[in-house]
């Protein structure tokens, strides 16, 4: 028998104004880290998929900044996002 994987959710908040790197603001499994994926799309939040990313970011302390050893792989998702950003406010034609 197959066993039934746990979802699992990470949110990060990158604010250049209040640190220096970005700090994990939401974590959970199962019901909660669904209702961080619906926030999330609610408010137009782009969602990446990365199970290991999300397994290695749900051991920090809520409130805590990302540790050095991660700071590559959160800069490319992070790059990720802004460039999707980016070609969704072209497609709508707004701007900053």
């Amino acid at each position: 028998m197959k066993k039934k994987e746990v979802e699992k959710a990470v949110a990060i908040l990158y604010d250049q104004q209040k640190g220096s790197s970005p700090k994990v603001v939401a974590s959970g499994k199962g019901e909660v880290a669904r209702r961080i994926i619906e926030t999330a799309r609610e408010a137009g939040v782009h969602i990446q998929e990365d199970p290991n990313l999300v397994e290695l970011l749900s051991k920090i302390k809520l409130g805590d900044e990302i540790p050095t050893e991660l700071y590559q792989t959160v800069a490319e998702v992070l790059a990720f996002v802004y460039q999707v950003n980016e070609k969704f406010k072209d497609k709508i034609g707004t701007t900053t």
